[in-house]
C-alpha cells in the first residue's frame, strides 16, 4: 500500500507539471503570434533602408562617414550576443552560447569587449575572462524607441570612439515557430556587400550627402538593432513554446506509464486480499 500511495503522490506531481508547461506554451503561443508579425513587419522596411544605403553609396567619391571607416589594424572587436532574460526555453541560449564560443576561441580575451543583452548571457559570461562593456535586462517588457536609442548609440560609440575596429551581432534569426537559426553578422563597419560588384553611380545629392548620410546612417544602425532583437524575441517565444509542448507531452507519457503502474499494484492487492479471504474461508470449513 505504501508503493500505491507513493505512485499516487507522483501522478499528483506530474499531473501539476502538465498544467504549469501547458499554460507556459498557451502564454507563449500568444506571445509568439505577436513578436512574429512585428518581426515579420519590420523585414520589408530594413531590407529598403538596406538598399537605399547601399545604392547611395555607390556614389563616387562622398563616401567618407565614419561609420564607413575601415581600419588597416583591428585591436579590438565588440560583440553583442543576444539572449534570453528566462530559462525555459529548451536549447535557444545554448545554440547562442556554441555560436559564441566559436567565435571568441579565436580572440585573445584583451582585445574583445562584449556586451551582452539577456541575463542568461549575463550570468553565462560574468564569471568568464572576458570584458563585458554593457549588459541590458528585460527589453521583451521596454522595448520602446528611447531604449533602442540608447542602446544603438552605445554600441555605434564603441566603434566611433576606437575603443572597437569591428563590432559584431550574434543573434538568432527567425524562420518559424520550429525553425530558428544563429546568425553571426557585422555591424560595423558599415560594408554593404553588393558595393564591391557594381559600377560607382554618379548621384545629385539634394542638399548634399553629409546631411544624407548624417540622417540615413543612424536610422539604419537603430534600424539593425531594432530588427535583431525582434528576431530574437520571436526566436525566443517559439523555442519556449516548442520546448513546453514537448515537456506536456513527456509529462502525458509519464501520466499514462505511472496509471498503468497504479493499476497493476491495484489489481496485486486486490487479488491478494481476495486469496486472503478465499484462504481464510477454507480454514474455517477445515
Amino acid at each position: 500500500m505504501q508503493a500505491l500511495r507513493e505512485i499516487r503522490r507522483r501522478i499528483r506531481s506530474v499531473e501539476n507539471t502538465r498544467q504549469i508547461t501547458k499554460a507556459m506554451e498557451m502564454v507563449a503561443a500568444a506571445r509568439l503570434k505577436k513578436a512574429q508579425g512585428r518581426a515579420e513587419s519590420s523585414r520589408p522596411y530594413a531590407k529598403k533602408l538596406g538598399l537605399l544605403m547601399e545604392n547611395l553609396s555607390l556614389a563616387s567619391g562622398v563616401v567618407s562617414h565614419p561609420l564607413f571607416e575601415k581600419r588597416k589594424e583591428i585591436k579590438k572587436r565588440a560583440l553583442v550576443i543576444i539572449t534570453s532574460d528566462r530559462g525555459l526555453c529548451g536549447s535557444y541560449n545554448t545554440n547562442i552560447f556554441k555560436a559564441a564560443g566559436n567565435f571568441l576561441k579565436k580572440y585573445d580575451p584583451k582585445k574583445v569587449i562584449l556586451v551582452i543583452v539577456g541575463r542568461r548571457g549575463f550570468n553565462y559570461y560574468k564569471k568568464k575572462d572576458w570584458e563585458i562593456r554593457y549588459k541590458y535586462f528585460g527589453l521583451e517588457t521596454k522595448m520602446n524607441l528611447s531604449e533602442l536609442k540608447s542602446i544603438t548609440n552605445q554600441i555605434t560609440d564603441l566603434f566611433l570612439s576606437k575603443e572597437a575596429d569591428e563590432v559584431f551581432l550574434l543573434y538568432t534569426r527567425f524562420v518559424n515557430s520550429l525553425v530558428h537559426r544563429v546568425t553571426l553578422e557585422k555591424f560595423l563597419n558599415i560594408q554593404p556587400e553588393e558595393i564591391k560588384e557594381k559600377k560607382e553611380i554618379d548621384y545629385i545629392f539634394e542638399p548634399n550627402a553629409e546631411e544624407i548620410f548624417d540622417v540615413l546612417l543612424p536610422r539604419y544602425c537603430l534600424n539593425k538593432i531594432q530588427t535583431v532583437l525582434l528576431e530574437s524575441l520571436a526566436s525566443e517565444y517559439g523555442a519556449r513554446m516548442t520546448a513546453m509542448n514537448a515537456a506536456t507531452k513527456n509529462a502525458e507519457e509519464m501520466i499514462e506509464h505511472l496509471t498503468l503502474i497504479r493499476n497493476k499494484l491495484r489489481q496485486a492487492a486486490i487479488t491478494k486480499e481476495m486469496l486472503e479471504i478465499a484462504s481464510g474461508a477454507e480454514a474455517l470449513k477445515g
